[in-house]
């Protein structure tokens, strides 16, 4: 008979530590000083265009006021362009620079071989086959 609860232990356990290992080995070779943050924001603004800092600590479950934190140092780098909503003067509307798209970009030069190479230890099989699982847990984790 299985035990439900140590199996969610070491579930979450291997999940918190490879977290944290990914993070490590990513810090280590992103460019410039860059942060993880940073990076996924400059990802999420080259993928999704537009948003406002709101949207932002929504989509990356933080408060606003680290977004406005993160947003700040990615500003001052020239990696975003920060200006008022023309329909409502309360919002911002934040984007990504063209410096900002050439940061990313470079970031993800840097850390792909890093990625890649994980995988390939990993096998392409095995990653494919967790990713369903990944996937899922990550939307019921979403939902709550």
């Amino acid at each position: 008979m299985s035990d439900p609860s140590g199996i969610a232990i070491s579930l979450f356990s291997e999940l918190l530590r490879a977290d944290q290992l990914l993070r490590a080995r990513l810090t280590k070779v992103l460019p410039n000083k860059m942060e993880i943050s940073h990076f996924s924001v400059l990802n999420h603004l080259a993928r999704g265009g537009e948003k406002t800092p709101a949207q932002l600590a929504r989509a990356f479950h933080v408060t606003r006021g680290a977004m406005t934190n993160t947003l700040g140092k990615l500003e001052l780098a020239g990696y975003v362009h920060i200006r008022p909503d023309w329909d409502d003067a309360r919002k911002k509307m934040v984007s990504i620079s063209p410096s900002g798209h050439a940061a990313r970009d470079a970031a993800l030069a840097a850390i792909t071989p890093l990625i890649r190479a994980l995988v390939d230890d990993l096998g392409e099989a095995s990653v494919r086959s967790a990713l369903p699982v990944l996937r899922e847990l990550r939307v019921k984790l979403e939902e709550g």
